[in-house]
């Protein structure tokens, strides 16, 4: 596999077996030449771009801090998308509900409150968060 960071690359192994996760399978002895991770997580590499996250108002999503979002600002933000947007000059990560043409940001933590956009608010929708990168044990 070949993972490309800024202009670093890295080659790691594909096997390309799967990996049940319920009842064991015989193992196969079959390896793949590599994997493309930006051809398998990136649509659009123009407007695909990676941010680092910080805080838990998003652990329900299984999104918390070091965590990497890979976001593509190609993508039209569509109702329950996982969204990076600029809000009141931050940038935040907020599920994005839409309802009866008003637009709120939903926390995934239950000590958070929602936000509803107003007209007031400085409101811009960065991309819409495809994948999620997180170590498993921390």
């Amino acid at each position: 596999m070949k993972i490309s960071i800024s202009n670093m690359s890295f080659e790691i192994p594909f096997l390309k077996f799967t990996a049940h996760a319920g009842f064991p399978s015989p193992a196969e002895d079959f390896l793949e030449p590599s994997l493309n991770l930006n051809k398998y997580l990136i649509q659009n590499s123009a407007a695909t771009f990676c941010v680092k996250v910080k805080g838990d108002s998003m652990a329900g999503s299984r999104i918390t801090t070091g965590d990497i979002l890979i976001v593509d600002r190609s993508l039209s933000p569509q109702n329950q998308n996982i969204i990076l947007a600029i809000l009141n000059g931050s940038f935040v990560v907020k599920k994005l509900l839409i309802s009866n043409n008003d637009f709120y940001l939903l926390s995934d933590n239950k000590h958070v409150n929602q936000i509803k956009i107003n007209s007031e608010m400085e409101f811009y929708v960065w991309g819409v968060v495809t994948y999620v990168i997180h170590k498993l044990s921390r």
